[in-house]
């Protein structure tokens, strides 16, 4: 027989095999030792975390003939014809390959008729998100008004994509990740049971890379096993095998990035694509190791939330007093921006390059938020205590140029806009919104126009939302619409905007119906 993965030679059988789920099996169980089975059940979660493999349970544990405390047996008929796939009391459903109005008909067609062996005829559609709607249609008076024997087990990754219409007929239960340490515990039983030697450090690598997902675990541990046959699974051995780097190097690159080191920054960068690590994986890894010193320079307890042996606990503690928390947080914010990036470049030791150079060079950050200010202010007092001077001739004489031309600014004075002008503004009006963004445009040539006495251009709309579009923020985009009529007429023109009812509205006149002159601004 050929070889079986992991994943699926360990799958559980009964409830209590399920790991990182108790509040699911729990629930489960008591329905069926209580005869309190519903007749359709939502299982949502990320992959790997039970979904099937409870469903697939649950089909055989309703139609066990000696259930043991809520579980099956796996020993009477049924169980053994369901384990063996050979039953026609549990049907299985691919959504994603058996997604139209067709096959929901097929599925309707064929409840009517009562299991010939067995309590419940179940029905388990998977990625069930993937139905077309006239299949989700077609499926909900079955699926509100199932025949008695008849049970629905639909599994979902994506919730958010299932009609409310379906939500409101199902149990629904969500499956959460499954944590490190019950990762770690199951994989080490795995390990024993098939007589593989590995090392704790090792086992607990694998339980991180596989985020919360125990059937992406047994497969990466079955690569790990796979590549090193025969010998002992070491942590060196995992991180060959998955691209990935130590803790040691994320120390190394983090004090590089500290104290400005860019070649160091660059050379380590160097030392792992020449090693063959995978570069996005490290940028991944790194955003989490300076997430968890930020953890631990804000929080009393942070021991108990990094999940860090105790002599790299002392280390990273040591390197969290180095910087603020504000500094940590910019370089999560860039480092995920980068994350981001590298998904569609195709020179990613460049831009990977670009972007440390730009956490070493605060100076160097276009967007000059306060941490980033912050570490330059403290570079600059680090060399002053050193005894450096600091001075750059070419700064101060930009800055001069920078007030001259403010000056400048300030002594023009744009004239205020008259009534004519108000006039000449909503003749262009067409070319005015034109220069306008796509989401204003609809809105500005909907929206009334009308000129008051004094020179005013009031905007009138019949939708509130529309006029909060340019009213929020301090009339920030409103601004933006006076500053293109300021460009095109020279005059400063005070603009403000109303919203009546629409019946009121109808008793307005919109100038740029009555206006008959042209006019054209060069």
């Amino acid at each position: 027989m050929s070889y079986t993965a992991l994943y699926r030679k360990f799958r559980p059988v009964e409830f209590e095999d399920v790991k990182g789920q108790e509040h699911i099996v729990t629930t489960l169980k008591n329905e069926i030792k209580t005869d309190r089975i519903g007749h359709a059940y939502l299982f949502c979660g990320t992959r790997g975390t039970g979904k099937t493999t409870v469903a697939k349970i649950l089909a055989r544990a309703v139609n066990c003939e000696n259930p043991v405390d809520g579980s099956p047996c796996n020993e009477c008929a049924m169980c053994r014809k369901i384990n063996s796939q050979t039953s026609m009391n549990v049907i299985e459903i691919d959504a994603a390959s058996n997604n139209g109005v067709a096959n929901i008909r097929d599925i309707i067609d064929e409840v009517q008729y009562s299991p010939t062996e067995g309590k419940y005829k179940v029905y388990i559609i998977d990625e069930v998100h993937m139905l077309s709607t006239g299949a989700f249609n077609a499926l909900l008076k079955t699926l509100e008004e199932p025949p008695e024997y008849v049970i629905f087990i639909l599994a979902t990754t994506e919730a958010h994509k299932i009609p409310i219409t379906i939500l409101s007929r199902c149990q629904r239960y969500d499956f959460r990740r499954i944590s490190i340490d019950t990762i770690a515990e199951r994989l080490r039983e795995l390990v024993d049971k098939e007589n593989v030697e590995a090392e704790e450090k090792a086992l607990r690598y694998v339980a991180k890379a596989a985020d919360g997902s125990l059937r992406d675990a047994l497969s990466l541990l079955d690569q790990c096993i796979a590549f090193y046959l025969g010998q002992k699974l070491t942590y060196d051995n995992v991180l060959d095998v998955l691209g990935a780097v130590d803790t040691q190097v994320y120390s190394k690159m983090f004090n590089f990035v500290v104290a400005g080191d860019v070649i160091g920054c660059v050379s380590l960068i160097d030392e792992m694509m020449t090693a063959g690590r995978d570069i996005n994986q490290f940028v991944n890894e790194f955003i989490w190791y300076i997430r968890n010193l930020m953890i631990i320079s804000v929080s009393e307890n942070g021991k108990d939330i990094v999940d860090v042996s105790t002599e790299q606990f002392e280390n990273m503690l040591a390197e969290s007093k180095k910087v603020d928390a504000d500094v940590l947080m910019r370089y999560i914010r860039i480092l995920s921006e980068l994350s981001n990036q590298l998904r569609y470049s195709a020179q990613k030791r460049v831009l990977s390059e670009i972007v440390f150079i730009r956490l070493c060079k605060p100076q160097m950050d276009t967007e000059q938020d306060m941490s980033a200010i912050i570490s330059r202010i403290e570079a600059l007092e680090d060399k002053i205590e050193q005894g450096i001077v600091v001075r750059n001739d070419s700064v101060a004489d930009n800055v001069a140029v920078s007030v001259e031309k403010t000056e400048e600014k300030k002594a023009v004075i744009i004239p205020k806009a008259v009534a004519e002008d108000v006039k000449a503004v909503i003749r262009n009006w067409q070319n005015i919104v034109h220069q306008c963004a796509r989401v204003e445009q609809t809105m500005l040539f909907s929206a009334k126009k009308v000129a008051s006495d004094d020179g005013e251009l009031i905007l009138q709309f019949t939708n509130p939302i529309d006029e909060g579009y340019f009213t929020q923020d301090n009339g920030k985009n409103l601004e933006s619409l006076k500053t293109i009529i300021t460009n095109m007429t020279g005059k400063d023109i005070e603009i403000t905007t109303r919203t009546v009812a629409k019946e009121m509205d109808e008793q307005f006149v919109d100038l740029s119906d009555s206006i008959k002159f042209d006019i054209e601004y060069k």
